[in-house]
């Protein structure tokens, strides 16, 4: 199973006064830092999210992926996620692919609907097409993932007559992957398309998500993929520190912030302490702790969902920086170890 990191990379949404801008800088500089660490300790996966809103600093993922390209040499590094509905899949798959020629193929694209809806009005698009500009978004992508030049057409866009998309990727075909917040919907097309899949689970208990796997499986052997072949994923919000007690400590303020303030905006009501302490549990949705306790949460749901890939959300807020680096060096040379022994992965 492939081990992993993913962030928004989280910035203060009421900074001083002049320094939004510096204060993004420094977000970013410190990004590329726990990237190349990652890297360096052994990591399989980096993820990185597009949001365009005040709190956070990556807007254009595939520029950062770029610069951290350039520092690495071995983790892959994807989208987590690309808001495809809003965006150009022809610009996708360029910046995609040219992130893949820089990285020597390392490049995914992890395509989804996001979980905001900014980027909707930002770039002139209808809410009510919701649906439709994901689904016909997706067709085309895969396309021109697959074919050199591309003969489309559609009803939210242009129609595409036999031009050439490049630069082509140097993966053949480029890894373009689902994400999904938990719609069976969206899981079944996952799989009958014959697309590897991403499931987010930020609450309740992560157990009953299971069936959802079962799903995606019985839909791709009805679309004539062979489910064996693809991919799946879970990708979670948690932390690791020296103690399990340390690692609850230090994630409690500023995740509970960041989900309290969404709260705020969607209607939900504030969580407290008891609530949070509950789902870092065995059985809850946070996986928080030592090392060996958060190997051995993710090698317990692995039997339960048989995943590929885990991805960990451990930046959330303003967490400090030496934290995140502590955090990212105890994944990678002590989770990591006892997964992949347990597992079998490489």
């Amino acid at each position: 199973m492939e081990l992993g990191l993913y962030t928004f990379a989280d910035v203060n949404p009421e900074p001083a006064p002049g320094q939004r801008g510096p204060e993004g800088a420094q977000r970013i500089k410190n990004l590329l830092e726990e990237i190349e660490l990652a890297d360096q300790v052994g990591l399989d996966v980096f993820g990185l999210g597009e949001h365009h809103r005040q709190d956070y600093a990556a807007s254009a993922p595939a520029v950062i992926l770029a610069a951290a390209a350039a520092r690495t040499k071995k983790i892959r590094l994807t989208s987590a996620v690309t808001v495809l509905s809003s965006d150009d899949p022809v610009r996708v798959y360029q910046q995609y692919a040219t992130l893949d020629l820089i990285s020597n193929g390392r490049a995914e694209i992890m395509a989804g609907r996001g979980s905001f809806i900014e980027s909707f009005p930002l770039f002139g698009y209808d809410l009510g097409d919701y649906d439709q500009l994901f689904t016909e978004k997706l067709d085309l992508l895969m396309a021109i993932r697959d074919e050199e030049k591309v003969t489309w057409s559609g009803e939210t866009r242009a129609p595409i007559n036999g031009r050439g998309v490049y630069p082509r990727a140097l993966q053949n075909p480029l890894p373009l992957w689902v994400a999904v917040g938990g719609t069976p919907q969206s899981v079944a097309r996952a799989g009958y398309l014959g697309l590897p899949f991403a499931l987010a689970i930020i609450g309740g208990e992560p157990a009953r998500f299971a069936p959802l796997f079962d799903l995606y499986r019985q839909a791709a052997e009805k679309g004539g993929h062979d489910p064996a072949t693809l991919k799946s994923s879970i990708n979670v919000h948690g932390f690791v520190a020296d103690t399990t007690q340390a690692a609850a400590d230090q994630f409690y303020g500023p995740s509970t912030e960041v989900m309290n303030r969404i709260g705020r905006e969607r209607g939900w009501g504030p969580s407290s302490r008891a609530q949070y302490d509950r789902s870092t549990g065995p059985e809850g949705a946070l996986f928080i702790g030592d090392p060996e306790t958060l190997a051995r949460k993710i090698i317990a749901h692995h039997k339960i969902f048989r995943n590929d890939r885990f991805l960990l959300q451990m930046a959330i807020g303003l967490m400090p920086h030496d934290q995140i680096m502590r955090g990212i060096e105890l994944y990678g040379t002590k989770v990591a170890p006892i997964v992949r022994d347990a597992l079998g992965s490489k």
